[in-house]
């Protein structure tokens, strides 16, 4: 999740990889009992070089459309390295004796964390698996995995209020896909369960780059482990997760020659540079200002504040779309030169369709950026409008502030997944005794955010856009298939900016057949809304089930 701030290689000896992957079988701890690791290994938060991979097993049985699925789980690491590692840990400094540098340092290692999820009695052959991961950067994927697709769900209001304190309700999942594919929830290094060793070892593992490429050893790694490599694979990445799926899938297709079957995107930003949060400061961009229009109208016909609105909120998306990309287009374009007559009927239409009052429309020269639009929508109601999702609301906390303070989303719910997710790996995991979980990492600032995209002769100065990366797999696999899922109320990443990405991905015609839509009613997480959550399932199943047929 935009833990939910926002924010993507050759390999080098993949045989050196598995075999340091394999020379420690991973050893088996029983519920609540720690595996004991190496000396150096046993200080929390961050723990010395040399991790022991760690594997516990259980069982258990799942509700879906009322088949029991009985499965295997297993909570467990994976030790993974930075890029480069293997030719450096032959070495102490580079040939001309210079320090080897972020990326390059022999002494960092990572264990990442997974829950692993087997259907029992499917072969595995012909089983699909899901590799699955939030976002962030530096967010934990306790999200997916307590509110979308693991057998259990935490249970949270859904009516824009904050769920009540504990105790939570952790209940049957009826949306798992675990009919559809076994499932590996996995943490980025420094996250959740997942550790990094060693002091200052950090910027090793934090970048485009360097996430990229120890989620690209932690897969390669676990299909070894686990005998995995002939199954249909997928992706599914949340928010930050889809820039990560995009290069992710682009290093695994044409660096590591492991063809996947399909890459599914919720919540998607692969241009940075579309974001509505700072656009502000990106002046004479305002590509930005046109894709989240529709959301902010979405929201406002939400709220009922949209005059003789369409009872129907995809028809009246369409219209706000068609409007967004034309006139209101025009008059961004003309900047300056607008004629002021025209900019009154732009702003007026723009208030019409958002909710906002015209003469804000205009002070704010028809350019109103995301935390403009939260703070504003219901501000006579001392009222702040959810980002992550806008049928969210919470009190004002500075009623004379010009962007939102706080997401009233993240506050409603986090408490219920942060707890409701400790309580189940410890108790029905038996993963985590003497261990700290670590949902969110704030890694906004600190995030390498340098990345050369395929084909690029020199590193862009521009925000971070992994289009290219995800085009490239696309080429170089004709068959892979993408499916695009936003939710209509999304002020993180918004809906009709994925849908603009897509539509500017450099690849051929013959190739747009490949990625299909899918939108609901509902916000950045579109499983924290029931009936949301029940079409997500539907849509994911049948996606993996369709693109694993031979």
């Amino acid at each position: 999740m935009l833990r939910k701030t926002l924010f993507a290689g050759a390999v080098l000896s993949l045989a050196a990889t598995f075999a340091v992957a394999q020379e420690t079988p991973p050893g088996t701890i029983q519920p609540n009992q720690e595996r004991k690791p190496p000396a150096a290994t046993t200080a929390e938060p961050n723990a010395g070089v040399l991790f022991a991979p760690e594997r516990v097993d259980s069982e258990g049985v799942v509700t879906i459309r009322g088949q029991k699925i009985p499965y295997r789980a297993v909570a467990g690491t994976i030790i993974v390295h930075p890029k480069g590692w293997d030719d450096a840990a032959r070495r102490e400094k580079a040939p001309d004796g210079k320090d080897l540098g972020a990326g390059n340092n022999p002494e960092a290692e990572a264990s990442m964390f997974y829950v692993a999820y087997f259907k029992k009695g499917a072969p595995a052959a012909d089983r699909p698996v899901t590799f699955i991961y939030n976002g962030g950067p530096g967010s934990s994927t306790m999200w997916l995995h307590m509110g979308a697709f693991g057998p259990r769900k935490v249970v949270t209001v859904d009516d824009g209020t904050h769920t009540p304190a504990a105790p939570y309700a952790v209940v049957n999942n009826d949306d798992s896909i675990l009919d559809a594919t076994d499932m590996v929830f996995i943490d980025a290094p420094g996250v959740g369960f997942s550790r990094i060793a060693g002091k200052d070892k950090e910027k090793a593992f934090w970048g485009v780059d360097q996430d990229a490429y120890a989620f690209e050893q932690f897969i390669l790694a676990f299909l070894s482990q686990h005998g995995r490599w002939n199954s249909p694979k997928f992706l599914f990445g949340e928010s930050y997760g889809t820039p990560r799926s995009a290069v992710l899938i682009n290093n695994l297709t044409t660096g590591d020659s492991v063809d996947f079957n399909g890459v599914l995107l919720l919540s998607q930003i692969l241009n940075f540079a579309l974001s509505v949060d700072g656009v502000d400061n990106n002046p004479g961009s305002d590509t930005a200002y046109i894709t989240a229009l529709p959301t902010y109208a979405a929201t406002a016909w939400h709220y009922k504040l949209v005059p003789n609105a369409p009872a129907d909120l995809t028809t009246f998306l369409k219209e706000v779309e068609r409007w967004a990309m034309t006139d209101y287009a025009l008059a961004l374009t003309a900047g300056a030169s607008l004629d002021p007559a025209r900019k009154r009927q732009a702003a007026e239409q723009y208030a019409a369709y958002t909710g906002l009052p015209v003469d804000y429309v205009m002070k704010a020269n028809l350019r109103v950026t995301g935390g403009m639009f939260e703070k504003t929508l219901q501000s006579a109601r001392g009222l702040t409008t959810g980002r992550i999702d806008t049928r969210f609301f919470g009190p004002d906390m500075d009623p004379l502030s010009k962007t939102a303070e706080y997401d009233p989303q993240a506050a409603a719910l986090s408490s219920a997944y942060v707890t409701a997710f400790n309580d189940y790996a410890r108790r029905t995991l038996g993963y985590g005794a003497g261990k700290t979980f670590k949902p969110s990492v704030p890694l906004y600032r600190s995030w390498d955010n340098a990345h050369q995209p395929p084909g690029a002769r020199f590193t862009p100065r521009a925000m971070l856009n992994v289009m290219p990366d995800l085009a490239s797999a696309m080429i170089y696999n004709p068959n892979l298939k993408v499916s695009l899922l936003g939710g209509y109320y999304d002020l993180a990443t918004p809906y009709f900016q994925g849908w603009y990405e897509m539509q500017h991905l450099p690849i051929p015609d013959s190739l747009r057949g490949n990625i299909e839509y899918h939108y609901y009613p509902s916000g950045h997480m579109v499983y924290a809304q029931a009936a949301s959550a029940r079409a997500l399932h539907d849509d994911v199943a049948g996606f993996i089930v369709r693109n694993s047929r031979r």
